[in-house]
């Protein structure tokens, strides 16, 4: 136990009475970068959400290194998924990230220069000093995503859980994105990453998780990134695509 990060018992949630997630168990190395992968609609951010208590699930708990995550918040940071964010409101990109710091510092503290120094540092880190002044609806999607990821990394937790990093970054970010990856588990930190190209799974992560609303597999990738649980996890969604393209003869 002494070597789990995360561990999920039992978890069920649904939506309107449908299952999202199903019985899900599931054990988190220290120190993985990991994937969760699976179709749309699988239950992939919904995961993410439930362990952290943003979802309340029907049944089942989490625990972080043996606790609750109301004991362990503070080592733990979260990176949504960039379409869930208002990036209208009226703030910059230093301000932003600066806002990372707030969990250890306090919310009636005024950030310090060691705050401002270390949000400099986070943003120098994903190529973002440049925009330090810009307003954070003035960015591209790749710069938000960016921005996201420096705000994380000053909180300098233990723990990080990215939803879709990925999604719709150029080139340059996507570097970006993995060069801060491997940094962090080099540093021993424990990343769970919802993922949704299977190219490149192999190439950015040590871990991956399976999901379709059930757990299918988990665990290293020479292990259980195998053409069987491609198939068990992504069987619907091909039977599916068939099924509406097959030609009528």
């Amino acid at each position: 136990m002494d070597n789990i990060a995360v561990k999920v018992n039992d978890l069920t949630v649904a939506y309107h009475k449908k299952p999202v997630l199903w019985d899900i168990d599931l054990k988190i190395p220290l120190g993985v970068l990991m994937a969760v992968v699976g179709p749309n609609g699988a239950g992939k951010s919904t995961l993410l959400k439930a362990m952290l208590n943003l979802v309340k699930p029907l049944t089942g708990r989490t625990f972080f290194w043996g606790e609750s995550y109301q004991v362990n918040r503070k080592r733990i940071a979260y990176v949504p998924q960039r379409g869930s964010v208002d990036w209208d409101f009226p703030t910059n990109v230093l301000d932003v990230v600066t806002m990372g710091t707030y969990g250890k510092l306090g919310w009636f503290k005024r950030p310090r220069k060691e705050e401002k120094e270390k949000a400099i540092e986070a943003l120098d880190k994903v190529a973002m000093l440049s925009y330090s002044n810009r307003q954070i609806s003035q960015l591209s999607g790749g710069q938000q995503q960016r921005v996201f990821l420096a705000r994380a990394l000053v909180q300098d937790v233990d723990l990080y859980f990215m939803d879709e990093p990925f999604q719709g970054v150029d080139a340059k970010t996507e570097k970006a994105i993995v060069k801060l990856l491997e940094e962090l588990k080099n540093m021993g930190k424990t990343v769970v990453v919802v993922h949704h190209d299977l190219q490149t799974v192999m190439e950015y992560f040590d871990w991956v998780t399976f999901l379709n609303t059930i757990l299918i597999d988990y665990g290293p990738i020479y292990k259980v990134f195998t053409e069987e649980n491609l198939k068990k996890t992504y069987r619907s969604a091909i039977d599916s695509f068939y099924k509406n393209n097959r030609k009528v003869i």
